[in-house]
């Protein structure tokens, strides 16, 4: 018979272990020695030994599942409750009991951890639905479209909620989606409705300007260009490939219009140079003209300047005032002496000159006959009167005949 601490072989070659509730038959052995049986059975309880040591392992130092540990741990326990081994199998059976422990308080740990995830994945689907919904009403549409997007991909990295909450808030999100894509879409329609009829009216804008290229009405066609260019401001954009294609155009006939404008007033400008030399050469004739001295022959080449003066033609708008002032200084030279030579030749003035000098010359006569008279009455007071009278008289007197000198007597 052998035997140590946890079991022992007796002579017909059984197998026990003991344990604090007695001796356990685990097996018989035949085929050697007592001491190799027993070194047999403690090789299968060390084997035990290191599947539980494992299993502590996997608990406490990895990731293993909560279901798959205790899957495992009955199945130790399973083993050790009835094992043919020998060794401290209720040390072991301890070992399991506290390992079930810590895989309870694991499940506990990761139950509140799946909780306190779906809690945070739950406020976290919230928050995204609410700006969904807020970003639903947005006018802004390439940014709002690309945060909406985001919120999707977001929406995609969190976990799942138990399925009716889930389904709610989806049902939630997707629904400010579409809110947002009807009124993004609706904004689009209409803005191509703007821009189609934005096309059209520049297609008529640009058959008016290509129309009006070639119009030699320089100031009237200019004018139109300016109202055309103002509806076309005022007509808003087409689609982009229209609107780049119809101003090319319209451009075009512009330019086409005020190119041959530019030509025009060039060649007119350089003929007007010319004109203003000419006119300038007749200046200093016409300035010759004065003091006057003659004034029917000084008449006679005022009116040779002008005819050639009007044949010539127009001169840039810059010196047309100082040339046109400076004929009319002549021209009303002429005029104030003409004005002199009629008022001195002038049968009808002379003749009311002189019947006004009769008339007062008359006056004069009477008057001095009758002051004569009250100074020799003595009467003071109507002599001084007519003396006033008569003064007053004498000076128009004297007046009239100045002028009726003017006359020539």
């Amino acid at each position: 018979m052998s035997s140590d601490p946890w079991g022992r072989v007796d002579e017909q070659g059984t197998v026990y272990v003991r344990t604090a509730e007695g001796e356990r038959v685990v097996g018989s052995w035949q085929a050697g020695s007592p001491e190799e049986a027993l070194a047999y059975f403690e090789r299968k309880y060390q084997g035990l030994e290191a599947e539980i040591g494992l299993l502590e392992h996997r608990v406490r130092k990895t990731d293993l599942a909560a279901k798959e540990a205790q899957v495992a741990l009955d199945h130790l326990k399973a083993q050790v409750a009835e094992a043919h081994a020998v060794g401290d199998l209720e040390g072991l059976a301890k070992r399991l009991e506290t390992l079930s422990g810590e895989i309870e308080s694991r499940q506990v740990e990761r139950r509140a951890a799946r909780a306190k995830a779906q809690e945070e994945a739950r406020s976290a689907k919230e928050a995204l639905v609410a700006e969904a919904e807020q970003l639903a009403e947005s006018t802004q549409w390439r940014e709002a479209g690309d945060r909406l997007r985001a919120l999707v991909e977001t929406w995609k990295g969190l976990p799942r909620l138990d399925r009716k909450s889930d389904d709610e808030l989806w049902h939630r999100f997707s629904h400010a989606r579409s809110v947002f894509s009807k009124h993004r879409k609706a904004h689009f329609a209409a803005l191509d409705n703007e821009r189609e009829h934005a096309r059209q009216t520049k297609e008529k804008l640009v058959a008016e300007a290509e129309a009006l290229s070639g119009s030699t009405e320089w100031g009237d066609t200019a004018a139109r260009y300016r109202d055309l260019m103002a509806q076309w401001k005022s007509a808003g954009r087409a689609q982009r490939d229209a609107e780049e294609e119809l101003w090319a155009r319209f451009r075009g006939a512009q330019d086409v219009f005020f190119q041959a404008r530019s030509a025009a007033f060039s060649e007119r400008d350089a003929e007007q140079g010319e004109n203003q030399k000419l006119k300038e050469a007749l200046l200093l004739e016409a300035e010759a003209i004065l003091p006057i001295t003659d004034l029917k022959a000084a008449k006679a080449a005022l009116r040779d300047v002008n005819e050639r003066w009007e044949a010539i033609g127009h001169v840039p708008r810059t010196a047309r005032g100082q040339l046109d002032g400076r004929l009319n200084a002549v021209e009303r030279a002429v005029r104030e002496a003409e004005d002199v030579e009629w008022k001195r030749t002038n049968p009808e003035a002379k003749a009311r000159a002189a019947g006004m000098t009769g008339l007062l010359q008359q006056a004069v006569d009477k008057l001095q006959a009758d002051l004569d008279k009250a100074r020799a009455a003595g009467n003071t007071n109507r002599a001084a009167k007519l003396e006033s009278e008569l003064a007053g008289r004498q000076a128009l007197l004297d007046q009239a005949l100045k002028s009726l000198e003017e006359f020539g007597g």
